[in-house]
């Protein structure tokens, strides 16, 4: 009898975890559309629907990393669309998702809690108008590489990090391992949307590297 309901409880377990992933991945490519094919009014309504959506996955999941991963995903997303004061509302919202998605799991989803939250941390504001902080983002996106060494978003996010620092050639050298990442069969819209973004990082590089060559500028 202890062994029959052992069973049970296993497989209840599964069943929870694969309806919970089934939601996300519906969130998943909700946002790959939102943020790769819808433009200005109809992006920013798709935003505002995908956070209402994330919302109740998560509150039907509130012990699931990945789905506050992919709710701070949207509010990051979002806020990068948005601008503005509520901008940063949004960001410390996504903040407070990642880290409780990594009290919870810290290598779910092979570790985009850091990689997103590394983001954040170089792309809002410092002090006193943020919590930017480059130290920070730094350690989150190595941390990022050191979980999924050769997946495409680890290695873009870290690529533009390092095109933001002006270290050209250590971003040309992650941007290019993000473009020969493995295809992720799940999620083809988002492969194409992000080998957009690493095609258009490259090109940024490649001419700085060429104005400080000609200008006599080593790296």
């Amino acid at each position: 009898m202890k062994q029959y309901l052992f069973l049970l409880a296993i497989m209840l377990s599964f069943s929870v975890s694969a309806g919970v992933m089934e939601q996300v991945a519906e969130v998943q490519e909700h946002w790959a559309q939102a943020n790769y094919q819808l433009k200005g009014k109809a992006q920013q309504s798709g935003f505002e629907d995908l956070m209402k959506q994330a919302d109740a996955v998560v509150q039907e999941n509130p012990q699931s990393a990945e789905a506050l991963i992919w709710r701070g995903i949207v509010k990051s997303s979002y806020a990068g669309i948005k601008g503005g004061l509520g901008a940063l509302g949004l960001a410390k919202s996504a903040k407070a998702d990642f880290e409780q998605a990594m009290k919870i799991n810290d290598k779910a989803l092979a570790g985009s809690a850091y990689t997103s939250l590394g983001t954040l941390y170089f792309k809002v504001p410092g002090w006193p108008l943020g919590f930017g902080d480059n130290d920070k983002a730094e350690q989150l996106l190595q941390q990022a590489l050191a979980i999924n060494p050769d997946g495409i978003d680890s290695n873009y996010f870290y690529g533009v990090f390092k095109l933001d620092q002006r270290q050209y050639q250590q971003a040309e050298q992650y941007l290019l391992k993000a473009q020969q990442a493995a295809p992720r069969p799940d999620r083809p819209l988002a492969d194409q949307g992000r080998q957009q973004e690493i095609t258009a990082a490259l090109q940024q590089v490649r001419y700085q590297l060429r104005t400080n060559q000609h200008a006599g500028i080593a790296d």
